[in-house]
């Protein structure tokens, strides 16, 4: 049986910083805890008990405080060896990790942020995971909205976020052919989770109350979105009416897209370098003076029948083709999470290179065209899992990325709100830095706070347009500021919680 992880870690009072093993959006079945994530679930635990007491304070409190986290990633270096930046001093000094790691130092561009319609993923109705005993009802706003805005703004240093779409397409016309608005144009299955019009609709919401842009968002239509059955091809008149509608109505700012999906049961997926089926969208997409093009690749196990379309192949004819358009690469096309059947398998890791599976194929084409220059490895999920669960792989994904792909093309995102709310992943990321061993033996420089600046968010504005040291200057007078400054007057934590689904191992 799957249980959401916050309730989880409730019921076997665990509250950790940081996930203490891997989540499930619902995309695949989620693996047990392994040995070493218990072990330091378990140290986490433990020295804040002894901490939190040498100190007088609850220990909820002091799981919530900077000391710790530092504690979590001293007891993940207890297991897994001194692969994060941390001292023993910032387990009982709040002010030691105030001033090494000052918030608010970065800005800090999200660029694949969910949240759903009110819902969880519907991927439960799969018959491989039917009838295991969800009861989503209870925790639907988990995923919604409004906790959407209390992770991402009020509980971490988040500057910008993209609302990251989802494989669903809109309906565009009732049924006596009069075109719909707004929420009747909602699909069904995956098209209810997020749907364009909603991301779009959020978007304009918190940079209205912001009074300044938190916000950009993406569109979901994608080349085989509205086929015809009749000629076994794209629906050229559907889809570019909603192409126009998402940049032009909805004022979209990207598109989204999962080439090993079939929202508009075609039959198939597709590939970003068919000429006859995605090229056109490339064409009007160019002529509606939309460049930027986000694809999920890796994470293969998310369809059985399509994961193939998830491989990285098909970037390389068609950023050679499209010079002028930008490919972000989500998850920098890891194949197998820990969650994966993969996962493990002979030869998806090798140490003695760094590679592993797809990512490698990604890595390659870059080296055969070193002048292209539009392919941006992002690094959501990714950067997360791998370090929880092999943090010498993260060294790799991280070194691989910059030494191949140049430190200004890695993108910073998070996949949060599956995470919890970013900030665990923030500062994993302001403690990471290529240890001796790996700059000795595979040529990783070691990471300045302007190579962290450009991944964090400097790269991503730029593709997006956007400046940050305006959109930064003016965070202190906005309202979602304010709201967080009462937020935190009224004496509110973070939540340690996240909330993908694990396996139930509260009976045990």
């Amino acid at each position: 049986m799957w249980i959401p992880k916050w309730k989880r870690d409730r019921q076997k009072g665990v509250d950790s910083p940081m996930p203490t093993q891997v989540v499930s959006n619902e995309e695949f079945i989620p693996r047990p805890q392994n040995k070493q994530q218990a072990q330091v679930e378990k140290l986490i635990m433990q020295m804040a008990d002894e901490k939190s007491k040498k100190l007088g304070m609850p220990r909820r409190d002091f799981l919530r405080s900077n000391m710790g986290m530092a504690t979590a990633y001293l007891a993940s270096n207890m297991v897994y060896g001194n692969y994060w930046a941390v001292a023993e001093e910032e387990t009982l000094d709040a002010a030691m990790s105030d001033e090494i790691y000052p918030k608010g130092e970065y800005f800090i561009f999200d660029v694949q942020a969910h949240f759903t319609n009110g819902i969880a993923l519907d991927f439960r109705n799969a018959p491989f995971v039917k009838d295991m005993g969800f009861d989503l009802k209870n925790d639907a706003d988990a995923y919604g909205f409004i906790n959407f805005i209390k992770e991402m703004y009020f509980d971490s240093e988040t500057s910008l976020v993209c609302i990251s779409g989802v494989p669903g397409k809109e309906d565009q016309r009732a049924e006596d052919g009069r075109v719909l608005e707004g929420a009747e144009r909602t699909g069904k299955g995956f098209g209810s989770i997020l749907p364009s019009w909603l991301m779009s609709q959020r978007k304009k919401e918190i940079n209205d109350i912001a009074q300044s842009q938190r916000a950009v968002c993406q569109g979901n239509c994608a080349p085989n979105h509205y086929w015809d059955k009749a000629t076994n091809k794209p629906d050229f008149n559907a889809l570019f009416e909603q192409m126009e509608r998402e940049v032009k109505n909805y004022g979209i700012d990207s598109w989204k897209w999962y080439c090993h999906t079939d929202p508009g049961r075609s039959g198939n997926g597709f590939k970003l370098d068919d000429e006859v089926m995605t090229y056109p969208f490339y064409a009007k997409s160019i002529e509606l003076g939309l460049k930027t093009f986000s694809v999920h690749k890796g994470f293969s196990a998310q369809s059985r029948t399509l994961g193939h379309l998830a491989h990285p192949a098909d970037i390389e004819k068609a950023a050679l083709d499209h010079p002028d358009l930008n490919f972000i690469i989500y998850h920098s096309a890891l194949k197998h999470g820990p969650g994966e059947p993969g996962w493990g398998a002979d030869g998806f890791f090798d140490p003695t290179t760094g590679d592993f599976e797809w990512h490698a194929d990604l890595m390659k084409i870059k080296e055969r065209n070193p002048k292209m220059n539009n392919v941006y490895p992002e690094i959501g999920s990714s950067f997360g899992v791998l370090s929880l669960v092999h943090p010498e792989m993260c060294q790799h994904l991280m070194g691989r990325n910059i030494k191949t792909y140049g430190i200004d093309h890695v993108i910073w995102g998070t996949d949060c709100l599956w995470w919890g709310s970013p900030q665990w992943v923030i500062d994993a990321f302001k403690r990471f830095q290529f240890t001796d061993e790996m700059t000795e033996k595979f040529g990783y420089q070691k990471l300045t706070k302007e190579d962290k600046a450009k991944i964090f968010g400097l790269n991503a504005a730029r593709i997006y347009g956007i400046n940050p040291d305006e959109k930064r200057n003016g965070l202190p007078k906005d309202a979602i500021s304010r709201f967080k400054t009462a937020y935190e007057g009224e004496g509110w934590k973070r939540e340690n919680a996240a909330h993908g689904w694990v396996r139930d191992d509260t009976r045990a």
